[in-house]
């Protein structure tokens, strides 16, 4: 297993402060769906529209290793 670069992760948690300034919205939004919102079996859908107005998009239902990997996810963000 690949061991974490402190710098690597100095760099990312720079780099999510300034997304964070730029599309304030998203962080809040996540936020408030992974209060209880985001349980076993919920359904994500992502649709990306570019810039000349194609849309793409695709969804997943989530399973209970799905919502242990963002639970892990969020310890890891918060330092616990």
């Amino acid at each position: 297993m690949n061991q974490i670069n402190p710098l690597k992760l100095l760099q990312l948690n720079n780099s999510w402060e300034q997304f964070k300034k730029r599309h304030p919205k998203l962080p809040a939004f996540i936020s408030a769906v992974s209060q209880d919102s985001i349980t076993e079996g919920s359904i994500v859908d992502i649709t990306i529209t570019s810039a000349d107005g194609k849309a793409i998009s695709s969804n997943l239902k989530l399973t209970a290793e799905d919502i242990q990997l963002i639970k892990d996810i969020k310890d890891i963000s918060s330092g616990t």
